[in-house]
């Protein structure tokens, strides 16, 4: 099952994400995936993971982000990238962030912090060079396709504006409990296929890391659970399938890698969409700039 994006290229529908995979198990998991059924595969230079999964990943659908320090060294990021899953291009190429910070050297993904603290944004390459820099990929044929991650309305307004080629992707959190109706919306209005990267709001991991809540504890997702005989998990990421989104949920465990795969064997009905339409809270659980980097970027 896949989508078809704007450019005519078609994604898997779902995907496995890697970030905060132990690299140990990278490999043995992701040749596992490729025997259930799992076409698409979420990776990023920041996740330090690259090299494990290349080695893995030689002849499968990739995906790649570009870390927000490398935002006026497009071409050489891609490359590293390239370079390290052992891959001649990529299927799908995101501009992890929409900031640029201090460039510390290419396959360098940390976030330097200023003497306050504070993490050290540049203000001299702006989005639009970015942008422009993705466009030189596809041109050069590193990429087939090149997107957003992160991006809110405004943001996605602008790229579209001032681009050529236009973002196939917008990669968010969300989840029924941060489902961002409007942002979706808008983007699928404007042929952008939105991918939800953390389609589970973030269940344990997220809790641990931010303090956050997980709607997999939910009592009326669980009831709903009960009446298909699913997992909570399934029916989360079926209701993001049934939105026409991407989910792309990470996990550690083979038995949870054909659980997440079945939710293309069932549907969920009307009367249950909606009933978990109703239990949005604007609630994100994922990124959470402040702790780490000294500054919300969503204030």
């Amino acid at each position: 099952m896949a989508i078809t994006l704007n450019n005519g290229f078609q994604m898997p529908i779902i995907g496995l994400g890697v970030w905060r995979m132990e690299k140990k198990a990278i490999k043995d998991l992701i040749i596992e995936s490729i025997k259930i059924g799992f076409r698409h595969f979420d990776c990023a230079s920041d996740y330090k993971n690259e090299a494990e999964v290349g080695e893995a990943l030689c002849e499968a659908i990739k995906t790649g982000l570009l870390w927000n320090t490398d935002h006026g060294h497009v071409v050489e990021a891609c490359k590293h990238s390239l370079k390290k899953l052992q891959l001649d291009y990529l299927d799908l190429y995101l501009v992890h962030f929409p900031i640029s910070i201090r460039h510390t050297g290419i396959g360098a993904t940390g976030s330097p912090l200023d003497e306050d603290g504070v993490l050290d944004i540049e203000t001299n390459i702006s989005l639009e060079t970015t942008w422009h820099g993705m466009e030189d990929l596809v041109s050069l044929g590193l990429v087939r396709s090149i997107g957003i991650s992160n991006y809110d309305i405004f943001l996605t307004r602008d790229c579209l504006a001032y681009s050529k080629i236009k973002p196939a992707v917008n990669q968010i959190e969300t989840h029924p409990y941060f489902q961002r109706e409007s942002l979706v919306k808008f983007c699928q209005k404007h042929g952008i296929c939105v991918t939800a990267h953390t389609p589970l709001g973030g269940a344990d991991a997220n809790t641990k890391r931010f303090g956050t809540v997980s709607c997999l504890d939910d009592p009326i997702l669980k009831g709903i659970a009960e009446k298909y005989k699913k997992t909570v998990a399934q029916i989360v990421l079926r209701w993001g399938i049934q939105r026409n989104t991407v989910v792309i949920p990470k996990t550690s465990k083979f038995e949870r890698l054909k659980e997440n795969f079945k939710v293309l064997e069932f549907e969920l009905a009307k009367e249950d969409m909606d009933v978990i339409q109703a239990i949005d809270k604007n609630y994100r659980s994922n990124i959470q700039p402040a702790k780490f980097w000294g500054i919300d970027l969503y204030a």
